[in-house]
């Protein structure tokens, strides 16, 4: 099992008023079209925490070390916001502590062999974004916990 070395940091507690460590932002709407003449409307700053984390206390920051998940976007060093107060949902990309390790990986109630849930409930499996890694099916033999869902990926493009 591929384990991504994620390194986990708490949001601050007041992470709704703490700009502190983050960088501020002029502009509320950064237009990807033709440049905008609203520059009477801009904003003073955006707060990345009140922008990216609804629950402070149950939200951490997790840096990706591996490939398993490349094909969804999430590259190696990439920034992943967690929060651990969601409940997991069929396509959530999720941190997941199977057997002592932890996962970065793709929720799924559907055999991937078949695209079908089974009749019967038979655990979870948990997909890779990448052919070279193998999906992990998760039974009642497995010590597992999904330990948050992800909620944003923060890239670094240069």
């Amino acid at each position: 099992m591929e384990n991504p070395g994620l390194l986990l940091t708490p949001v601050p507690q007041d992470a709704s008023r703490d700009t502190d460590g983050l960088p501020g932002m002029a502009l509320e709407a950064v237009h990807a079209g033709f440049p905008s003449p609203a520059q009477d409307y801009m904003n003073p700053c955006i707060d990345l925490n009140a922008e990216l984390v609804r629950h402070p206390v149950a939200t951490y920051y997790g840096r990706v070390v591996g490939d398993s998940m490349v094909d969804a976007g999430v590259d190696e060093g990439d920034i992943l916001v967690i929060d651990k107060s969601l409940d997991p949902s069929e396509g959530d990309m999720a941190v997941c502590f199977v057997d002592g390790e932890f996962t970065l990986k793709t929720i799924s109630f559907k055999d991937p062999s078949t695209g079908k849930a089974p009749a019967k409930r038979d655990g979870l499996w948990l997909l890779p974004a990448n052919p070279s890694y193998p999906p992990i099916h998760i039974t009642d033999t497995n010590d597992f916990t999904v330990w948050g869902v992800v909620t944003y990926i923060i890239k670094k493009v240069k």
